[in-house]
């Protein structure tokens, strides 16, 4: 064990995970690619768990940031006004919002994905003046007690030691065999159920966390004329499945859908920044001045590399690429589940948000860790790590995502004809 591995392990609080998937130091990173100190290379299919949409250290939004730095830009601003924050609003609307005909209001809970979806229930309980949250079987929303509410996994609920209440779990699309839609409607409908008009609903449209489970785009336009129906605010956690990562920026947008609140973090910045913002309908940014604030919510560097990000966006070339390039994953990912029934294999999710879960205990774990003896970082998904998870930068040329599917499908390859000894 080398002595900087030796010194994290002797000093770090033993809840670290990533570590123990991938245990060596990392020195360097560029593009769809990192190295360790040993100057070993690595192709990166874990994109910092969706927080590297475009990559490691992108050379544009690198060059404003130092250009920034170097002119001794603000750092640090918490909410007030700053020039790196002017220009990221006027572009994300310019370049996102208005051209898919999206009015929100954006408000800075704080840099993380969980403080974007605490912002977004307290605003639906305020707004609605009821107290109840809808979530689904399967989701995933953060790791604060709020967030923790709405998520779906029994340990990290358990990590909370207090009880978590005035939330409703529903099933999510295709949870069970019979329509979940209609079980839903009859809860709400029957004033004996037990379950009482939430303030708001919270879903993601690919659950990450949850096994990388898609919602079909019809089975979410039911869930949004449910909303509209009885007055109940429509809250998508686009943390991870938005910016890209799904085929479109907002994983939304082929379902037809306008949520009233959208929540985003993790790729907003483009550079692996913190940064997360809430978007509101204006009709529902009833905030009191400070009601929600956060000592971080004016991370000006991430605002830099987030509006150079959104030069990506500025036409439909880089979208339609990611669209190419989804095709190649999704028919590799069929055909191994074809060519290896021994994995016992289905393909899930959509766009760059997508795996295999296997039926067979314990065998996404070892195809993962022989991938990264191979070379190749990708991590597991699901309740019981049963999902294998593809996250490669969106950018990443189509050779390099076919040396990644290369090594994946030796790795299936090794695990299945050595069962025993991975």
């Amino acid at each position: 064990m080398s002595k900087n591995l030796d010194t994290i392990n002797h000093h770090e609080s033993v809840v670290r995970t990533y570590i123990r998937n991938f245990p060596t130091v990392f020195t360097k990173a560029k593009k769809h690619k990192m190295w360790d100190e040993d100057g070993n290379e690595y192709l990166d299919f874990f994109s910092g768990a969706g927080a590297l949409n475009y990559g490691h250290n992108d050379d544009h939004m690198k060059e404003k940031l130092i250009e920034y730095i170097t002119s001794d830009g603000i750092t640090h601003s918490l909410d007030m006004a700053s020039t790196a924050k002017a220009e990221f609003l006027e572009k994300f609307d310019d370049v996102i919002l208005k051209p898919r005909d999206l009015d929100y209001k954006v408000m800075f809970p704080g840099p993380t994905g969980t403080n974007t979806v605490e912002s977004a229930l307290k605003l639906a309980r305020k707004v609605t003046g009821r107290t109840d949250i809808i979530s689904f079987t399967g989701g995933f929303h953060g790791m604060t007690i709020g967030s923790l509410s709405v998520t779906g996994n029994s340990m990290k609920r358990q990590g909370a030691g207090i009880p978590l209440q005035n939330t409703v779990t529903m099933a999510y699309d295709n949870y069970v065999d019979h329509d979940t839609i209609v079980y839903l409607e009859r809860f709400l409908e029957d004033s004996g159920s037990g379950v009482a008009i939430p303030a708001a609903m919270i879903v993601e449209t690919v659950q990450g966390e949850g096994g990388i489970n898609a919602a079909r785009f019809d089975w979410l336009k039911q869930i949004e004329e449910i909303c509209r129906r009885w007055g109940i605010l429509l809250i998508i956690d686009d943390v991870q499945a938005g910016i890209g990562r799904t085929g479109s920026f907002f994983s939304f947008e082929a379902a037809g859908i306008k949520p009233d609140i959208v929540c985003l973090s993790k790729s907003l910045s483009g550079y692996g920044l913190p940064l997360a913002v809430t978007l509101i309908k204006p009709e529902l940014d009833i905030w009191k001045p400070g009601e929600h604030n956060g000592t971080f919510r004016g991370n000006n560097h991430a605002f830099v590399t987030a509006t150079a990000a959104l030069d990506y966006w500025k036409d439909e070339s880089f979208e339609k690429q990611i669209h190419e390039k989804s095709e190649i994953i999704y028919n590799f990912l069929d055909k191994i589940v074809s060519d290896y029934p021994e994995i016992k294999g289905e393909v899930r999710g959509r766009g760059f948000m997508i795996g295999i879960a296997s039926e067979v205990e314990g065998i996404s774990e070892k195809i993962t860790a022989r991938c990264f003896e191979l070379g190749l970082i990708m991590e597991t998904a699901g309740p019981n790590d049963e999902v294998f998870k593809l996250f490669p930068p969106l950018n990443i040329p189509k050779d390099e995502l076919q040396k990644g599917l290369d090594i994946i499908e030796e790795s299936v390859k090794d695990v299945v004809k050595n069962p025993v000894t991975n």
